[in-house]
């Protein structure tokens, strides 16, 4: 029977279907019938979830329906091979067993079975001279023990067997069970497991008897009715007999005093007790109270003539006053059971001990020492721009082997947003927007077609009313024709011309449509598509594309409005439609809507065919990399069993010595080896959602690592200095050592290459950024570096030396739905929720996150200093179930984390004294206008960057054209580099590169 919850499935009941001609929805599996269809979706979704349990072989996570698949075939499997004599014997003896553990009970069941033998069981022989021979039991006679007259056992209770010998023809053999085995694979603890979860039920109470299967039962004519004794209010009145007789034991002071017999009184005219009467009851009251308390009550009544009372205390007549005691043995309320955690987060009771959620920091524009510099814009960063510049930088260095770009960091990027000069051009700038261009259309080379999806324009009324006169105009020009006969009017004929009127009224009243920006103006003569193709980005080039590009994005209904505010300033009505005045308006053009078009072009690079084969060849190098992956740790895994066959060889040819601890010799052992992984060392860097499942530790590449083999390393190199020095021991024993050195060796070279291709697959997961999780308050928290970058960013990169890509842990606020189901709760919630709490959520929220909020999903802030990552760290609660998940990932990753925040302070601190240091002049880009800035004087990091992925990979930078390839002579040397060149180009295009740090 299928498990839910460890307990079996209970069907629905038959629904009774009052007409046969309705409509019903039905269960095969289950035979359950619903004559409506949200109860059978709710069946199903209930079937369909990952909570079932096969009961035969114990998996979990499954459907219903495969657990029940899982069940029929395993039943099946069990009942042809499990032998059928001892089925009966063996049912017998289960049932009405209360043994509460099936691995008990087969163990029980196995060692009484496993030397008694049936009728009809096939068997082995075993004769004198080992020999085996194959025979069938055919009869079976029990003896019984037989005991002394003082009760030991004189001889123990056998069996004889009459066994008919197939080896040998019409030949039958008397024997017992010493000489009687069975074959290895006919009965074993397995398959009775099987055998008796297949047969054998049992309910979950405690003291629950095994019961065969009613069906079962019937087959084998074994009794189904269950002993009384063995019912549940036979097992419910037994503990509270128990019970009773506890409490009866642990007051039993009370039946050593003779208590006289209590009898009703009899009815009499009430009297009435006087003042004095009153007093000495309470008094002796309180008296038999204390007598309690002492362990020696008496419990009589100051009127019962067998035993007087005793006056009064002296001491105790101040008590005199207070109202009789009464004793009353109340049944105590049962403990609720133990909470399991985690729970969700914000079902656990706030903390008032614990400290705030360490202090976020925001982004501003004056965030940084060189914001007073002249060629960086001023203005205020808006929220939901931070969100736009992140997606940005995220989407253009994962990408940028595709692009063809370097990689560069976070900060320099915010830089070169900022950045307008009418000296020198930004190459970072310029080469990031003329990178995701080229992809948006091919070169005129290259087919010269459009890869992305672009609306239409509409048509124009203007150009209708053009099209109009010219009609009339060759109307007019034509001669006269014979006029037509007038046709029959109709209503159908009067309701189009009352259309056409209507039409014409409407079109008077409606205001036309002012003109807003002069971008249309712009390609009269040349198209920005055609420039595209052309690769004509020089002198305020890429810009006129961007104009273009944004002016037909308009059109869309979603863009429309962010799309004419940014054409308002970059094609303002007040300048000519010329590519001067886009190039020196873009130059002015606020960071906000900088950050706009650039993002709107990469999402848009997104949908091209050269992001979607990157994707591709990407899920199928990490494919590759798994295979790999796995080869490794079976070589790992062989290596540490002979690593270990040679301790033990080791430890047989050890001179007496050194067995007794006498010689200093040090002997290598599995120290620094991580044998735990032998088993199920197979978690792979997900190509889906994980979510959430943290990768384990030791399979992280890192500095830590690296350090801590080669402390390792120089403690081995120690160890072998020593037992250089020392005497040798036998030949074979030394041989024995350096084999276990040189296995050591292999192994740790193993695992060397097992943490290489783990960390090219976490390079290679391109498909999404993964955050590392939530908070109770559903805060995401983001460590870009996390997936599909080199944690340093590309090592060839022209800012290698930065160390870092990004270099913050970013907070987001929680999007609309998160906030409406967890913080803006309805009334009902929140007055429920302030019963239990005395708070609210969105109270809780303003408290224990301290005096810095993100409140919606537009909102960012950040942590920039490993300290506010412990004190993160100690904030969360790992309770509660998102919390809990986020809390596993930050310990995994906290290490590199901080290191790489350490990294971008120092190099951000080690900018201006670099600068002043250097006299290396910036690489400009060649306009009609702008000169020669020496990168030294200017200070900025943003002007340091180059584009040297695509000088080497094209010759030239993205926003020249391609120059036109001279034929000349090829030499051999040069013939052999073009061939080795090609073929490493001719592998697959990845993130995974061996040269790569991190």
């Amino acid at each position: 029977m299928v498990l839910f919850k460890r307990k079996p499935v209970q069907y629905l009941p038959q629904t009774v279907i009052e007409d046969d001609s309705s409509e019903v929805w039905v269960i095969p599996e289950t035979n359950e019938v619903f004559t409506s269809y949200e109860p059978y979706l709710h069946r199903m979704d209930f079937y369909k979830q990952r909570r079932f349990i096969c009961e035969i072989t114990g998996h979990s996570g499954l459907t219903f329906f495969e657990a029940l698949r899982s069940e029929t075939e395993e039943s099946r499997e069990v009942n042809n091979s499990f032998p059928d004599a001892l089925r009966e014997p063996i049912l017998r003896r289960i049932q009405f067993s209360i043994v509460s553990r099936v691995d008990s009970l087969v163990d029980e069941i196995y060692e009484e079975f496993k030397s008694d033998f049936y009728p009809g069981e096939a068997v082995l022989i075993l004769l004198e001279d080992s020999s085996r021979l194959h025979g069938t039991i055919r009869d079976k006679a029990n003896f019984a023990e037989q005991l002394y007259a003082d009760g030991t056992i004189k001889t123990p209770a056998f069996a004889r067997y009459l066994v008919k010998i197939l080896d040998r023809q019409n030949e039958e053999a008397l024997l017992d069970q010493d000489h009687i085995t069975r074959d290895r694979k006919a009965f074993t603890k397995l398959m009775l497991r099987g055998f008796i979860k297949n047969n054998v039920t049992r309910e979950s109470w405690t003291g629950a008897p095994w019961l065969v299967k009613p069906s079962v039962a019937e087959t084998y004519k074994i009794p189904i009715e269950v002993p009384k004794h063995l019912q549940y209010g036979a097992k419910v009145a037994e503990k509270k007999a128990m019970k009773k007789a506890d409490q009866d034991g642990f007051f039993g002071f009370f039946s050593s005093q003779q208590l006289p017999e209590l009898k009703p009184a009899v009815k009499g005219p009430k009297s009435k007790l006087s003042a004095q009467d009153m007093a000495k009851s309470r008094e002796a009251q309180y008296q038999e109270y204390q007598r309690s308390l002492n362990g020696n009550p008496s419990f009589l009544l100051p009127s019962n003539p067998l035993r007087p009372s005793k006056p009064p205390l002296v001491g105790d007549r101040k008590l005199a006053g207070l109202p009789p005691v009464l004793i009353k043995n109340e049944p105590r309320a049962p403990t609720p059971p133990p909470i399991k955690y985690p729970i969700e987060d914000l079902d656990l009771a706030p903390n008032s001990e614990k400290k705030h959620r360490p202090a976020l920091k925001f982004m501003t524009v004056g965030e940084s020492e060189d914001d007073g510099t002249e060629n960086l814009l001023p203005g205020d960063l808006e929220p939901e721009t931070v969100g736009l510049l992140l997606e940005t930088w995220d989407t253009l260095n994962v990408y940028c082997e595709v692009f063809e770009l370097d990689s560069f960091t976070f900060d320099d990027f915010i830089q070169a947003m900022r950045f307008s000069s009418d000296e020198v051009d930004c190459e970072l700038f310029v080469e990031v927007h003329c990178a995701v261009l080229k992809k948006l259309v091919n070169s005129s080379n290259d087919d010269g077609a459009v890869q992305i999806s672009l609306p239409d324009f509409p048509a124009d009324e203007s150009d209708e009313s053009e099209e109009d006169e010219e009609k009339e105009e060759a109307e007019e020009e034509s001669p006269e024709l014979q006029p037509k006969p007038r046709r029959m009017t109709t209503r159908g004929s009067l309701a189009k011309e009352e259309a056409v009127v209507i039409k014409a009224q409407i079109n008077e009243h409606e205001p036309e449509k002012t003109q807003i920006h002069r971008a249309g103006d712009m390609f009269e003569t040349y198209g920005w598509i055609d420039r595209l193709r052309k690769r004509d980005f020089r002198n305020g080039g890429w810009q006129l594309v961007m104009v273009g590009l944004l002016h037909q994005l308009s059109v869309r209904p979603r863009l429309e409005q962010v799309c004419n505010t940014i054409l308002k300033h970059l094609a303002p009505l007040d300048r000519e439609p010329t590519q001067d005045t886009a190039q020196e308006q873009y130059q002015t053009l606020d960071i906000n809507l900088r950050t706009k078009a650039l993002q709107m072009i990469c999402m848009l690079s997104l949908e091209t065919r050269a992001i979607r084969n990157y994707l591709e060849e990407c899920s199928n190098q990490m494919t590759e990399l798994r295979k790999e992956k796995i080869e490794y740790q079976k070589a790992r895994k062989a290596g540490l069993i002979e690593l270990r066959q040679l301790h033990q060889e080791r430890k047989a040819v050890q001179p007496e010595l050194e067995k007794a601890g006498k010689s200093p010799t040090p002997v290598p052992e599995l120290d620094g080896l991580d044998d735990s992984r032998l088993e199920g060392d197979s978690e792979m860097v997900g190509d889906t959602e994980d979510e959430d499942i943290p990768r384990p530790r030791s399979l992280r590449g890192g500095i830590d690592r690296a350090l801590e083999r080669k402390r390792k390393q120089e403690l081995e190199k120690e160890r072998k200095e020593m037992l250089a020095k020392q005497p040798k021991g036998s030949k074979q024993y030394q041989r024995v050592l350096k084999k276990i050195d040189e296995q050591k060796a292999n192994i740790e070279k193993l695992q060397e290459q097992i943490e290489t291709v783990e960390n090219s697959l976490r390079e290679t997961d391109c498909p999404r950024t993964r955050c590392l999780g939530m908070d109770r308050f559903c805060n995401r928290y983001w460590w870009f570096e996390r997936n599909a970058m080199p944690y340093e960013g590309m090592p060839e990169s022209s800012t290698a030396e930065a160390c870092y890509a990004n270099g913050r842990l970013w907070v987001q606020g929680p999007d609309e739905m998160e906030r409406a189901g967890f913080i803006d709760v309805t009334d009902e919630q929140r007055k429920q929720y302030q019963k239990h709490f005395q708070t609210t959520p969105a109270e809780r929220k303003k408290h224990e996150e301290g005096a810095t909020h993100v409140w919606n999903a537009r909102e960012w802030g950040y942590y920039e200093d490993p300290e506010a990552i412990e004190q993160l760290v100690e904030w969360l609660d790992s309770r509660g179930n998102r919390e809990s998940k986020l809390l596993k990932e930050l310990l995994v990753q906290q290490e590199y984390i901080g290191k790489y925040m350490k990294n971008r302070k120092a190099y951000l601190a080690d900018m201006p004294d670099r600068a002043e240091s250097e006299d290396i002049p910036a690489k400009r880009v060649t306009t009609r206008t702008k000169t020669y800035l020496d990168v030294s004087e200017s200070g900025l990091r943003c002007l340091r960057w180059r584009n040297t992925i695509a000088l080497s990979e094209n010759g030239h930078l993205h926003v020249d054209p391609g120059r036109p390839a001279k034929r000349k002579r090829v030499s051999d040397d040069a013939r052999a580099t073009k061939v080795a060149k090609q073929a490493k180009q001719a592998k697959p295009l990845t993130r995974t590169r061996s040269q790569r740090k991190g």
